[in-house]
């Protein structure tokens, strides 16, 4: 994949979240081999027998190379905000995109400082959903393939 070769526009991280929202929802064939492609690979279960994946964990980097973090909260437990530095992307258009905010149900901080700070061992779907400018990122780091649903 390169950037702008299946969408229109030069923004390549706009490209590869669509890409990944795509791919998530088909589950249809990909050949990949780096890390955003081999996690979208993944997905399909194409490097193994039948693929239980549902979800490529992405982390993203504002333009001043700083790790985005996004906030919310779940609708009845408002007092208890929360931030995740880890998403699954669920959609993109051509300026917006939705990204689930993902946490490790081990997680007992609420704000982790860093990405390394938060736990990727068990990421699950939380259900709160924050929309976002794709073209505001620079930088894209793909996690292995999980199952978050």
């Amino acid at each position: 994949m390169t950037c702008g070769s299946s969408f229109e526009g030069n923004h390549c991280v706009t490209n590869v979240l669509r890409e990944i929202a795509e791919a998530q929802k088909k589950l249809g064939p990909c050949q990949c081999d780096s890390s955003c492609e081999q996690s979208i690979s993944d997905l399909f279960g194409s490097c193994q027998e039948g693929s239980h994946f549902d979800t490529v964990p992405v982390l993203l980097y504002c333009r001043n190379c700083q790790p985005f973090k996004g906030y919310g909260a779940k609708p009845k437990k408002i007092e208890q905000v929360f931030s995740s530095y880890y998403f699954r992307v669920k959609s993109v258009d051509r300026h917006c995109c939705i990204l689930e905010l993902l946490r490790d149900h081990c997680q007992e901080a609420l704000d982790p400082a860093s990405p390394i700070e938060q736990k990727t061992g068990k990421l699950r779907g939380t259900g709160v959903c924050i929309t976002v400018d794709p073209e505001c990122f620079c930088h894209i780091t793909c996690l292995p393939a999980i199952r978050a649903l």
